[in-house]
């Protein structure tokens, strides 16, 4: 019998779903047997709070050093490396000798982390300034001719995450077999298939960073106005389910990314145990991360108080 295939999984959250995933790492480590025989984790990606080269999704704040330390050393120690979500679209040359995200990257510049890009100025700054990282082609470029992506493929990037749109066409699929391994998929996106709105939308989150304006509400005709869970997302046409994760992992697709950035908390953990862990396990694995949470978290109050 063939042996199973490591298959990487990329977290969402680097710093607002810290605690959780943390959580799960050391539930994965200490039950191995409730989750899916060959699952890693590949990478948690996200941003430091306030950096103007994220994209995606605006994230305000500012964090000081020895924060950014503490959460690159959450995942580092685990040997999982920090994904830095740097997908702004609208950067110029201006922003890439920005202190704040140089300070970041240098705090990280360990062999082991990883860079979403999008814009090539920055991706050219990173590998002259920072060649140590590792760098993905990000989905925010919206790449869904097949003759684009294939040449993006070709390219010297790490990996490539797909455009949900194309997850499930077939001649894009069987065209990218042969460098399966350098393929990520998204496997939960909440987005319709097709929304003409989407690049516009990356492009308004970018703008919000680099302006530091979370006043600005992106309004998209796509947009559900139910509650955003995990029910209501495997209900949409560009969800996977495990079933048809396991036919690609079968094909040799090992990178696989959850969606979560912006999206509730709830909503993320549901996501990792339909997919990470084994059906009959997912009770015991959500009573134990909820109560090691509310556990770690009732600590973290009680410290705060003395």
């Amino acid at each position: 019998m063939a042996e199973k295939r490591e298959v990487y999984w990329h977290l969402p959250g680097l710093c607002y779903f810290r605690l959780l995933n943390q959580v799960l790492i050391n539930t994965m480590k200490d039950y191995p047997d409730k989750f899916r025989e060959g699952y890693r984790i590949g990478s948690v990606y996200g941003t430091i709070p306030g950096a103007i080269w994220n994209g995606g999704r605006a994230v305000f704040g500012i964090s000081n050093k020895a924060d950014i330390e503490r959460v690159i050393h959450t995942y580092n120690q685990y040997g999982i490396p920090a994904r830095f979500t740097w997908s702004n679209s609208l950067l110029e040359e201006k922003h890439i000798y920005d202190t704040y995200c140089n300070m970041i990257m240098k705090l990280a510049d360990n062999g082991l982390n990883q860079a979403i890009v999008n814009r090539p100025v920055l991706e050219e700054y990173i590998r002259r300034e920072y060649p140590s990282y590792k760098l993905i082609s990000s989905t925010t470029k919206r790449m869904t001719d097949p003759k684009c992506l294939a040449e993006e493929v070709a390219k010297d990037y790490y990996l490539v995450v797909l455009d949900y749109d194309l997850n499930r066409n077939e001649e894009v699929i069987q065209s990218l077999l042969p460098v399966a391994n350098k393929i990520e998929i998204l496997v939960n996106e909440i987005c319709y298939p097709g929304c003409q709105m989407r690049a516009e939308h990356y492009r308004q989150e970018s703008l919000s960073q680099l302006e530091f304006d979370n006043r600005t509400d992106f309004h998209c005709p796509n947009r559900s106005r139910e509650n955003r869970t995990f029910e209501e997302c495997m209900k949409r046409p560009a969800f996977m389910s495990t079933e048809e994760v396991e036919r690609y992992i079968d094909k040799g697709f090992v990178n696989f990314k959850i969606v979560g950035r912006g999206l509730p908390q709830q909503f993320v953990l549901d996501s990792y145990l339909y997919f990470l862990v084994k059906d009959e396990a997912r009770d015991f694995v959500r009573r134990h991360i909820v109560g090691t949470i509310e556990q770690l978290t009732a600590a973290q109050r009680a410290a705060m108080r003395r």
